[in-house]
């Protein structure tokens, strides 16, 4: 198909209305996602919950390989597979669905400056801690990366997937970091966010943009995840006013959408997978 072909299609796709069946899919949740991808997830369920977009999210343990992009969630919406937060933040847009339409361009570009900001530090230390670092690796990230496979494929895949991640960290310049120096650069970045959040109740005032969904999938599965240190979680800790962030978009996103106590919401919403 060619691409002014491809275009066309993408067009009348976006002119469709938003199925009731639209379905999010991310690795097995009790069992085998990882901390990275878990917050992903969260951050996209958060953006279609801020949007009012309906989504049923289905667990499968091959879900990175059927993503398009070999990276999870991906949604699937009629006949569209879009994966990742920005691509899916643009396909709704097509729709007519945004949640930054009201900001002007500085504010814009401040938006996408702290979104690059989240996804350089928290999610490439997501990564490093899940991958590099030889106690998480050995206790958790192995077993629950391969849990659905069998021998030897449980131990190829993993293998592999742990080489791919530390080839990403030489490449960025990680690979020679301490997970001390990794803490201190989580530490900066929940600085600056606290920072630009302040006082108001979402990054850009009264009405979350996608920055606060991807932010608050980070933050909150971090919040929640049992590893094995707490070291990750406690450098948010330090930022009150990111933890009331955190449990502003839960109670208003999640728990009084769907009617649920906070214990049933963790359950259902995946506020991070008990990993030890």
């Amino acid at each position: 198909m060619s691409l002014a072909a491809e275009m066309f299609v993408s067009q009348i796709a976006a002119a469709e209305p938003w199925p009731e069946n639209a379905t999010l899919y991310q690795p097995l949740k009790d069992d085998q996602i990882l901390l990275s991808d878990c917050a992903s997830s969260l951050a996209v369920q958060a953006y279609l919950r801020m949007c009012n977009l309906p989504i049923n999210v289905s667990y499968r343990a091959n879900a990175e390989y059927m993503s398009p992009s070999g990276k999870v969630p991906f949604i699937h919406v009629g006949n569209q597979v879009v994966s990742e937060l920005g691509p899916i933040v643009q396909f709704t847009k097509a729709k007519g669905h945004s949640l930054s339409d009201g900001l002007d361009d500085v504010q814009r570009a401040e938006m996408k400056a702290y979104m690059e900001l989240v996804n350089n530090m928290l999610l490439t230390a997501e990564l490093y801690i899940q991958w590099c670092d030889e106690n998480t690796v050995a206790e958790i990230t192995r077993l629950r990366y391969s849990s659905p496979y069998s021998w030897p494929l449980n131990h190829i895949l993993a293998f592999q997937k742990q080489w791919e991640v530390r080839r990403k960290m030489n490449a960025i310049g990680w690979a020679g970091k301490s997970l001390a120096q990794v803490y201190e650069d989580v530490s900066q970045c929940c600085q600056a966010l606290s920072q630009r959040l302040g006082t108001q109740p979402y990054f850009f005032n009264k009405q979350p943009t996608e920055l606060d969904a991807l932010v608050f999938g980070h933050l909150f599965t971090i919040l929640t995840t049992q590893l094995t240190s707490n070291e990750l979680s406690e450098k948010i800790k330090n930022y009150g006013n990111l933890l009331s962030f955190c449990r502003r978009v839960e109670q208003n996103f999640f728990e009084e959408r769907d009617g649920d106590s906070t214990a049933s919401s963790s359950s259902r919403f995946s506020k991070g997978p008990s990993l030890i």
